[in-house]
């Protein structure tokens, strides 16, 4: 866990005025492993349609879009550079390399969406695919982009987790705690559900990135995402 980072995701989800959920204890949560439900995710997601997106939806993406913006500005505030990788590749061999070039150089180098995404066309009005606003070291980035950037810092970083099956899992229930319920199935889809996909999915051990589906899944299913983790006991000071 970086205690920097929980400080300041803290921070963020106490604005207002009010006191927002625990971070510290949601990066400490311990995971309860059930790969049967990972692959029921990845069966839905499989059979689910292309694109389902209706107007309710799309106020879901909207309200994650918003706060991957707001979360990206704060990954900056921390005083960490956000750079494209532009070589051939993936910018780390792994999680722990990630990690440390963030603690210790404050450096992230994204694996840009252009270069990665999932298989055939992408469709042009996929919400995750829009411009985000931000241009680095002359690329334009797209929402897809900037999610990824706060997903490495406030979920893999922050909690310590790696690339597993259950560390992406764990890196997305401790994200998970700095964003509203209302952009929690879209956080759900696109993350917790592709990452299933990926390793518990039909093509699974092959590295491949699924369809980029744009669709809600059943409440049921982000209720038994959390129920997979026991947050840590929180220490109150005397």
């Amino acid at each position: 866990m970086d205690p920097m980072l929980t400080g300041l995701a803290q921070a963020y989800v106490d604005r207002d005025g009010s006191a927002g959920p625990n971070i510290r204890s949601a990066a400490a949560a311990t995971p309860r492993w059930d790969e049967s439900f990972c692959r029921a995710v990845a069966d839905h997601f499989e059979r689910a349609p292309l694109f389902d997106y209706d107007a309710g939806l799309a106020r879901c993406y909207g309200e994650f879009k918003r706060e991957n913006l707001r979360q990206y500005r704060l990954v900056r505030t921390a005083g960490i550079d956000v750079h494209p990788w532009l070589a051939p590749g993936q910018p780390y061999r792994g999680s722990t390399e990630l990690r440390e070039a963030v603690r210790s150089a404050r450096t992230l180098h994204v694996f840009l969406t252009s270069a990665g995404h999932g298989p055939g066309p992408a469709r042009r009005d996929h919400p995750m695919l829009e411009p985000a606003g931000i241009t680095v070291d002359g690329v334009d980035f797209c929402h897809n982009d900037v999610f990824r950037v706060v997903h490495d810092v406030f979920g893999h970083v922050m909690s310590g987790t790696g690339f597993s099956p259950s560390g992406e899992l764990t890196a997305s229930y401790c994200h998970m705690a700095m964003y509203p319920e209302a952009a929690h199935p879209a956080l759900f889809t696109e993350q917790v559900a592709q990452s299933c996909w990926f390793f518990h999915g039909p093509h699974a051990g092959e590295g491949r990135y699924p369809e980029q589906k744009v669709f809600a899944f059943p409440e049921h299913y982000l209720t038994e995402f959390r129920e997979l983790f026991s947050p840590a006991p929180v220490r109150v000071p005397h």
